[in-house]
């Protein structure tokens, strides 16, 4: 099915390696012939990012702080003058303390709180604003979100909440940009072997029950997940809006673990 996305063009952010969830949307989308540009916050994660777009054929890289205004107008002016337009992003961007990824959510500070919200759910509106700005003729926004949204998993605490509010920006930017024949849903995988992951505490262990436990006895694979991003952002995905689309093994239909793991 090669070339779904081919003459489409659109910015991936978030991508910190090789293990990225987003780097498993980007090769993707790549390998169905859309042309990619990347963001990345730092010289360090600027390293990184650099071989992983030279492998799919990008040269363009830009450092993005997602909390300041001027970073992320400086970023959509030079995909402007790049490209002009464009036809989908993906926003894979989320974070908080990892001391408060352990331990009881009562315990969240006010300031990471509000931290937390900036970057993983105001972030996405943010951007959004901006790309939707360069898609005149409509386009595809994609957020990443998790099971912990709805439904208490330990230690995930003001990620939770974060992503609920995320979900519901999903939501609300859908019926807002739908007029402009702009798309936004996002992605729910299950736990997945990320860097991102890795921050939350008890991540092994939640990572085996759900491979235990899902329909499918697996957890998503990056190609699984990049899968379900090219449906979105190719003509295929032209009447799917405001969704949440799980990725993750059939997990999210349990009421209870399997009958061995009782």
């Amino acid at each position: 099915m090669a070339g779904l996305m081919a003459g489409k063009r659109g910015l991936v952010m978030g991508v910190a390696n090789e293990r990225s969830i987003a780097w498993g949307i980007a090769k993707a989308l790549a390998d169905e012939g859309a042309q990619l540009a990347f963001s990345y916050q730092g010289e360090a994660f600027g390293k990184r990012v650099e071989p992983l777009a030279a492998s799919v054929g990008s040269d363009v890289l830009v450092d993005v702080d997602v909390t300041n205004d001027e970073s992320l107008d400086a970023c959509f002016a030079a995909l402007k003058d790049r490209w002009g337009t464009m036809d989908f992003l993906v926003h894979a961007i989320a974070f908080s303390d990892k001391n408060e990824l352990t331990g009881r959510f009562i315990n969240t500070s006010r300031a990471n709180f509000k931290h937390s919200l900036d970057i993983s759910c105001f972030s996405f509106i943010d951007v959004a604003r901006r790309a939707a700005e360069m898609m005149p003729e409509g386009g595809s926004l994609i957020t990443l979100t998790f099971q912990g949204s709805n439904r208490v998993t330990p230690n995930y605490n003001v990620m939770g909440v974060a992503k609920a509010a995320l979900e519901s920006a999903t939501r609300y930017l859908a019926n807002d940009l739908g007029p402009q024949g702009i798309r936004v849903n996002a992605i729910s995988p299950g736990p997945m072997k990320t860097l991102a992951g890795a921050a939350i505490g008890g991540a092994r262990a939640t990572y085996r029950h759900t491979e235990q436990n899902a329909p499918l006895r697996s957890n998503a694979t990056l190609e699984a997940v990049g899968g379900t991003a090219v449906w979105l952002c190719s003509d295929y995905g032209a009447f799917t809006t405001g969704e949440v689309v799980r990725v993750d093994g059939g997990f999210h239909v349990l009421g209870m673990p399997q009958a061995d793991n009782l």
